[in-house]
């Protein structure tokens, strides 16, 4: 079996994280005099950002599923079921710290916020699924495959049951895992549908990698697909409508985000498959790599984590176009750099979760 890194995973990381800051900046402060529907540039903008959450949560599946496959194939996958296990608890942790408004709070005003769940809670929750589902069915990988697919479907396709839920007598910290009424970016629903997608590519890289010309067919098959998805998906399930009068298949087919955004995100992974060649330990793949640190720095510089003295808090909705693009790339380029030569927030919290944890078995 062929264990070498998939390169072209960590470029569609960075491609992903890089657009997400782009995007959480131009979207907080961008005034609003220049969002307009009749702006053609606007628009475009709007699309490929798009592609940010959708591409995290399947990529997250994907390669938290497929090393945990592979070391299940060494017959040795407890202790990575373990930091999987880990990982899961830590973006969770971190994904609430992220809401810490620790000047607030000492003088006295508290609020909601602190419970709204973003989108490293959801990838936390998606991880410790998947590690649950692996122990179920890691001796039967086709039924695995089954099962991830048909879960990452029932999940997108029942999402108008769910959409405008609104669960006022339910707690508030559990609620927002359901809801976006609190003000929760992402829900565990329908968002965990992209991880069991990712994990159900996982099961078929798993099987094939090895085999002549799979990076060709690979390719072939996320344009085809993805193209299917974008083109066809809504016309399908008004077939599927047609021939079983199940009605919430035609209330899915109208309002057909789920699927769409699968099919940019497979576009986008032959686009990075074919350029796998020329990623292999560049610049890109590095900033793939760094995910994590990227996204905390970026959360504390723009949102004002911690101290609330964040950009979002002095020029929010207040630039034009230039001053928004320009202001744009510096803040990329200042995050990466922090990220890269002063910041270890992966290596630093592992750490210092793991001396904890020692004591306490001391």
């Amino acid at each position: 079996m062929q264990t070498n890194r998939i390169y072209f995973i960590d470029a569609v990381r960075a491609f992903a994280i890089l657009m997400m800051l782009q995007g959480h900046f131009i979207d907080n402060l961008l005034a609003r005099a220049y969002r307009s529907d009749t702006n053609t540039i606007y628009n475009i903008w709007v699309y490929f950002r798009g592609f940010t959450a959708p591409t995290f949560f399947t990529i997250s599946g994907l390669v938290f599923s497929y090393l945990l496959l592979r070391a299940h194939a060494k017959g040795n996958d407890k202790p990575r079921i373990k930091k999987g296990l880990f990982r899961g608890l830590l973006l969770l942790f971190i994904g609430y710290s992220l809401r810490l408004d620790i000047f607030n709070w000492l003088s006295g005003n508290f609020n909601n916020r602190f419970f709204i769940v973003d989108v490293l809670q959801c990838i936390g929750l998606a991880l410790i699924t998947l590690a649950g589902l692996h122990l179920i069915f890691k001796k039967y990988n086709y039924l695995f495959s089954f099962v991830l697919f048909t879960l990452g479907c029932l999940c997108f396709i029942s999402e108008p049951l769910y959409r405008s839920i609104d669960l006022p007598n339910t707690p508030l910290v559990l609620a927002n895992y359901i809801t976006t009424k609190n003000g929760s970016v992402f829900t565990i629903l329908p968002w965990i549908g992209y991880s069991f997608f990712g994990a159900f590519l996982s099961t078929v890289f798993f099987r094939h990698l090895h085999r002549k010309h799979f990076e060709l067919i690979a390719i072939i098959t996320f344009f085809a697909t993805g193209f299917f998805l974008i083109f066809q998906s809504s016309p399908m399930l008004i077939r599927l409508y047609l021939l079983t009068d199940i009605e919430l298949l035609k209330q899915s087919a109208y309002y057909n985000y789920l699927f769409t955004r699968l099919g940019d995100t497979l576009i986008l992974f032959g686009v990075f498959y074919c350029l796998e060649r020329f990623l292999r330990q560049s610049i890109i793949t590095r900033i793939g790599e760094k995910t994590l640190s990227i996204y905390v720095i970026h959360f504390i510089i723009l949102y004002g984590s911690f101290t609330g003295l964040g950009l979002n808090r002095f020029f929010r909705k207040s630039l034009d176009p230039t001053q928004a693009v320009l202001g744009a790339i510096v803040f990329i380029m200042v995050v990466c750099f922090i990220a890269f030569y002063y910041a270890k927030t992966n290596a630093f919290i592992y750490n210092l979760i793991r001396k904890l944890s020692g004591k306490f078995k001391n």
